[in-house]
């Protein structure tokens, strides 16, 4: 077997696998997160919990903590669905809205000096990964169909 036909056969595997992967992987951060918040052990809450008093005080942070986290695992296990995607994107970048707002907001929680990020920063900026992961799975969709 020649170089071209073993890269032609790691390349038609990876494309098989490119879409379902990026759904499980966006699904396995966004349960497991969003579960850690609902059984109230996430190391996020005191960063959303700040967030929540700096943007709306007049909420409860133990009961939004629940409801995030229960909208982080809805997001995840529609990830899974195939079909949802055009339901699912639109509910994942208003969560990558409310979840970039420390990086602006908490600047003492998120960043230690300039360009340089604490570990919550990290945990914030590696969404991008996920929005792009996101913008993937959205480019493989089939155009709407009209009548």
């Amino acid at each position: 077997m020649n170089i071209r036909k073993i890269d032609l056969k790691i390349l038609h595997f990876l494309r098989k696998i490119s879409i379902p992967l990026a759904r499980f992987s966006i699904f396995l951060v966004f349960f497991w997160f969003g579960a850690l918040k609902v059984l109230g052990l996430s190391p996020a809450s005191v960063m959303v919990k700040t967030l929540l008093h700096s943007t709306m005080p007049f909420m409860d942070p133990p009961t939004f903590l629940i409801f995030f986290g229960l909208f982080e695992m809805l997001i995840g296990i529609l990830f899974l669905i195939p079909g949802l995607e055009r339901v699912v994107i639109p509910l994942l970048f208003i969560h990558m809205i409310t979840t970039v707002l420390p990086l602006f907001i908490l600047p003492k929680m998120v960043w230690t000096s300039v360009l340089v990020p604490t570990l919550e920063g990290q945990y914030i900026i590696k969404n991008i990964a996920i929005i792009a992961a996101a913008i993937g799975i959205a480019a493989h969709l089939h155009p709407i169909r009209t009548r």
